[in-house]
């Protein structure tokens, strides 16, 4: 049976009210990358940096997952081959629709880091600057997001699912952030048929063999429905 693999961008949670940070007005344009998605900003001022993420950890909470998300769920329970769900947002809204092994190669927000020993935990509501670790003890929990200028998780994991896809899906990506935006090439050449669902054309369209355009959750149902129809 074919192996299906999705890569989910911010435009897939839009519409549950998450904004991307290139949205005019939304949280991410009160502050520039550098100071808010760093290692660089966080060691300057970390305070600004745990505020932040706290924001966006409450508005994620409550967030609820929309058609999309519950398309991709019903599609990976129901296909009759292997769909693997890798994403670039931090929120868990493709596991609030029922997804199973989501790959988060960004982190969530749900997820505390300790800086200096590498362990991971449940973040609080309202994570403080020098937090201490709950296994080493020193003060220096962070958000477990993976912030520019790191490596994305899961990597080989990925590289391994696109080098055994048949079907390769790009869901409300921008195409500007690589790793994910080189995604479509390692598909195409590993022989997978690609398509792009977006609300407006990529930075890397022209590799998709197929492309559709509009809401997510107008464009994910209707293609989820069209592939178990057969």
């Amino acid at each position: 049976m074919e192996k299906i693999v999705i890569l989910t961008g911010a435009g897939i949670s839009a519409e549950s009210g998450l904004g991307t940070f290139r949205d005019a007005g939304g949280l991410w344009a009160q502050h520039r990358i550098e100071d808010v998605a760093t290692p660089e900003g966080f060691a300057r001022d970390p305070a600004l940096v745990q505020a932040f993420y706290n924001a966006r950890r409450a508005k994620a909470a409550t967030a609820r997952p929309n058609a999309a998300h519950v398309a991709l769920a019903r599609l990976q329970a129901d296909w009759p081959g292997e769909v693997v769900i890798v994403t670039q947002n931090v929120d868990e809204l493709h596991e609030k629709a029922g997804a199973r092994g989501v790959l988060h190669m960004h982190g969530i927000l749900s997820g505390a880091l300790c800086a200096a020993c590498g362990h991971r935990w449940p973040a609080p509501a309202e994570m403080r600057v020098g937090e201490p670790c709950p296994a080493c003890h020193a003060p220096s929990a962070r958000p477990d997001i993976v912030w520019f200028g790191e490596m994305p998780y899961y990597m080989d994991e990925i590289f391994e699912h696109l080098m055994g896809a048949d079907l390769f899906a790009a869901i409300g990506t921008s195409g500007q952030v690589y790793p994910a935006a080189g995604f479509v090439q390692e598909a195409t050449a590993a022989g997978a048929r690609t398509v792009e669902l977006n609300l407006e054309p990529s930075a890397t369209v022209s590799r998709f063999d197929e492309t559709r355009f509009g809401p997510a959750t107008q464009t994910v149902p209707e293609w989820v429905a069209e592939l178990l129809a057969g």
